[in-house]
């Protein structure tokens, strides 16, 4: 559990404060969240509740480095098919991977990088921040 919470919490809270005394107006930070931040799987209580305050953390953050012209978002991807379902979850498990969301599949990774590339645009994400961006086939994230 400890090494999840430095992996998915602290550093978060490192790299920012690391980053953030070079970031002027315009900047972006981008953070990692999942959708077991709303919907938390049992077997994973450690992750989950590791997401669920990297979502406080962004809302926390873009109000903290928002007077500086900083936006802080967060992207809340899942499921998506990445290398370790396959490696972490039982052949029956995998066949239906994803079928319960509203759009009856699990996503691809090139499905979610759209969402860090908005939020990276200065132009297009001028005035969001705060926000946690879901990537999840219609699962709710609130």
């Amino acid at each position: 559990m400890e090494r999840v919470i430095r992996t998915n919490l602290f550093a978060v809270l490192w790299l920012t404060r690391a980053a953030a005394s070079h970031m002027g107006p315009g900047s972006s930070i981008i953070n990692t969240s999942s959708v077991q931040a709303y919907e938390p799987s049992t077997q994973l209580l450690d992750y989950a509740a590791t997401k669920a305050a990297v979502n406080n953390l962004t809302v926390n953050l873009a109000a903290d480095l928002g007077p500086r012209g900083i936006r802080v978002n967060a992207v809340a991807p899942g499921p998506i098919w990445t290398p370790l379902q396959p490696a972490t979850r039982p052949t029956d498990k995998i066949e239906t991977f994803g079928a319960d969301t509203p759009l009856g599949r699990a996503g691809q990774p090139g499905e979610v990088a759209p969402a860090y590339v908005f939020l990276a645009s200065p132009a297009d994400a001028s005035y969001v921040s705060g926000t946690v961006l879901g990537v999840t086939g219609g699962k709710p994230v609130f």
